[in-house]
């Protein structure tokens, strides 16, 4: 597989094919503060170079497609997300069209997102504030974005580091999940993690970040059986040998482009090196 931009293997994949388990950090005394931001660091530009490609994976095309999209993908996968909003954007493209929807119609057309009447509840409301409070067009502020309802601050981050270049860092289950594994925080609680992650990094790279980490955790750190044999930086990793580290077992686990699968999106960015995903009923 080709990197789009280096022209370079995959590093996952060379991983998986080498035949060679990969090494785990070895034990020793605690490590210091200035160690675990050296080591975060390095592991940030490690992710940099295997995922150049790294997006947010809801399709979106202003920031109002972006916030409605996000407020939908709560409890739910991005693709399925993504087979949704074509008709609903199509039926409400503006704040104003959609604080206008009749409820039932709008459940209707998110329904296979789940949780759909408090999803639609959010929406309208969102839209309302949106055209009644901010002209109809979506604040680019954090403070103004977690005051529309069903907005808190992992959506605020993602639109304003996407749809504004306001850098954020975006702390959903993958992010959490893998800045522990990488003994990066301890914290449970998501603004607590934001807090601490924000330390370590220059503001200049929460964004980017963000969309690494989370592209990682879904391609080979999942949850359930991580693909440590398979992971490039798992000299890195202090958690290394959660999950499978023979190189052949840890290849069948990679996931997306990864494990050449279709990714997320329906309408992915002209650099990403795998395949669009399928549109409604073409699974």
């Amino acid at each position: 597989m080709k990197s789009a931009k280096s022209g370079k293997p995959a590093k996952a994949a060379e991983a998986a094919k080498s035949g060679k388990p990969a090494k785990a950090v070895k034990p020793g005394k605690p490590e210091s503060h200035l160690a675990m931001v050296r080591r975060a660091r390095r592991i940030n530009r490690e992710l940099a170079e295997i995922y150049p490609y790294a997006h947010p994976e809801l399709d979106f095309r202003n920031p109002f497609e972006l916030l409605v999209a996000t407020v939908l993908s709560a409890q739910t996968t991005d693709l399925r997300v993504n087979q949704t909003t074509p008709a609903l954007f199509a039926a409400y493209p503006t704040p104003e069209d959609m604080a206008a929807a009749v409820p039932e119609e709008l459940e209707e057309l998110i329904r296979p997102t789940g949780f759909f009447r408090a999803k639609a509840k959010s929406l309208i409301g969102l839209s309302a504030s949106i055209r009644d409070n901010f002209g109809g067009e979506v604040p680019g502020r954090l403070a103004d974005l977690v005051t529309l309802p069903g907005v808190g601050r992992k959506t605020a981050n993602v639109v304003l580091g996407n749809a504004f270049g306001v850098p954020g860092i975006t702390v959903d289950t993958h992010f959490g999940r893998l800045v522990r594994r990488w003994k990066w925080t301890e914290q449970e609680d998501p603004e607590k993690v934001e807090a601490e992650i924000a330390t370590i990094f220059p503001k200049s790279e929460w964004t980017m970040l963000s969309h690494r980490v989370v592209f990682h955790g879904r391609r080979i750190c999942h949850a359930r059986r991580p693909a440590c044999g398979a992971c490039p930086i798992a000299p890195l990793c202090p958690s290394y040998g959660e999950g499978e580290t023979d190189p052949e077992k840890a290849r069948k686990l990679l996931k997306y482009e990864m494990g050449g699968q279709p990714g997320q999106r329906l309408s992915p960015p002209p650099d990403y090196p795998g395949r669009p995903a399928p549109a409604p009923g073409a699974e």
